[in-house]
């Protein structure tokens, strides 16, 4: 009896060291792990951009006048050589003040005297002539009987023409004289008795440069413009291009010809573009955060078809993805595994259920993904989130999906 409740004591004891043993020895960390894997790779810039519509139209006034109510709207389709898109008719005369209406009355009164001279004057001329002529038909007649020397028809026919060239002078000063009254009384034309003149033949219309839509109107209202004054804007939604502003460290990858695709414009498909031109020189534009960078501006054609980014219209937001690196094959690895090892970097490599440190060497990187030049081979596995606590050589355990 003794015996037997020695032996469950002795029992009970090893059991209590056991455990106590087990409790400190050390435990394996569990670690989530992944495998590499070959695979495609692209490496891409994004920023927003700005649909433009590529060659846009401006409308401008090719005289100065006053452009009617605009025919158009934004929005409207217009046919090139056929819609037309402005109207414009002779400017109205400007209003006189009590200085300028009392010379422009003076200057009515200077000129109805001279016109009334200059008929006195014509009379004068139609008499003088018709009595050169009846003077040199008389000495013609005495001339041919012998009665008169010859000098004095001579000199009778030349005061005739010298009178008929009076009377066409003074018919000359008289057409002169009326046309400055005329011009004096135009002065004294107010508005109101402008817009009572039929104007409807005197108008300007102007036709639609191309086929498109009215983009931008610059003022819808009757008003008054100056020559090479803009009216409106047409343009094609089919030629839509795309601008962005990129980082200058960003914009040196890009190349033209690069592919790139359209996101967030509105529908989940995304749109494909590729771009044409990078702007030489950059400019400064300063963050959200308030702090100044260098951005450049790139261009880029939708290659995708009208019929696919229905809606989409000029000055539209959008987002752009930009290839500037592409490579099939690539041993990639999640950049969460990485880990600053002296100068360079490394991962923690799982052997027989170790961390085994491994130095790597990395290439192009993209979102979550690196490229792994050299240290790792396919197929190994490495811990795709290492802890700080993790050590080399420590003991880990795989997590299993719940």
């Amino acid at each position: 009896m003794r015996f037997a409740k020695l032996a469950a004591l002795i029992a009970i004891l090893l059991a209590a060291i056991a455990a106590l043993v087990w409790a400190f020895l050390p435990q394996p960390l569990l670690v989530e792990i992944t495998t590499i894997r070959r695979g495609a790779m692209q490496v891409s810039v994004s920023a927003e951009g700005v649909t433009r519509i590529r060659d846009p139209w401006t409308v401008t006034a090719p005289l100065t006048g006053t452009v009617a109510r605009s025919p158009v709207q934004v929005g409207d389709a217009v046919k090139r050589g056929e819609t037309t898109v402005a109207v414009i008719r002779p400017a109205e005369p400007a209003f006189l003040d009590a200085r300028a209406r009392a010379q422009a009355e003076a200057a009515v009164v200077e000129a109805e005297a001279a016109v009334r001279l200059a008929e006195v004057n014509l009379a004068r001329a139609e008499s003088d002539l018709a009595y050169a002529q009846s003077q040199a038909s008389r000495n013609r007649a005495l001339a041919e009987r012998g009665t008169i020397p010859q000098r004095a028809l001579e000199d009778s026919e030349r005061r005739m023409s010298e009178a008929a060239s009076a009377l066409d002078s003074a018919r000359f000063e008289i057409d002169l004289h009326r046309a400055t009254l005329a011009r004096m009384q135009a002065q004294l034309r107010t508005p109101d008795a402008a817009v009572s003149v039929d104007q409807s033949k005197c108008c300007v219309e102007l036709a639609a440069p191309l086929d498109g839509v009215v983009i931008e109107i610059n003022d819808i209202d009757a008003r008054l413009v100056q020559a090479g004054e803009p009216l409106l804007t047409v343009g094609d939604l089919a030629q839509l291009k795309i601008e962005t502003d990129l980082l200058s460290s960003d914009a040196v990858r890009v190349q033209p010809g690069a592919r790139a695709t359209v996101e967030r414009w509105g529908r989940p498909e995304p749109l494909q573009a590729h771009v044409t031109r990078v702007d030489p020189a950059g400019f400064a534009r300063t963050s959200a955060l308030g702090i100044e960078e260098q951005r450049v501006r790139v261009h880029l054609d939708i290659d995708s078809p009208p019929e696919a980014r229905q809606g989409l219209g000029d000055q539209y937001r959008v987002f752009v993805r930009i290839a500037v690196w592409s490579a099939d094959a690539v041993l990639q690895a999640p950049q969460s595994a990485l880990i600053r090892h002296q100068d360079g970097w490394a991962v923690y490599r799982v052997l027989q259920d170790k961390a085994v440190l491994t130095p790597v060497q990395i290439g192009q990187a993209q979102d979550q993904t690196v490229e792994i030049l050299n240290g790792l081979a396919e197929g190994d596995t490495i811990i795709a989130y290492p802890s700080a606590s993790l050590s080399d050589g420590a003991q880990v355990q795989a997590l299993t999906a719940p």
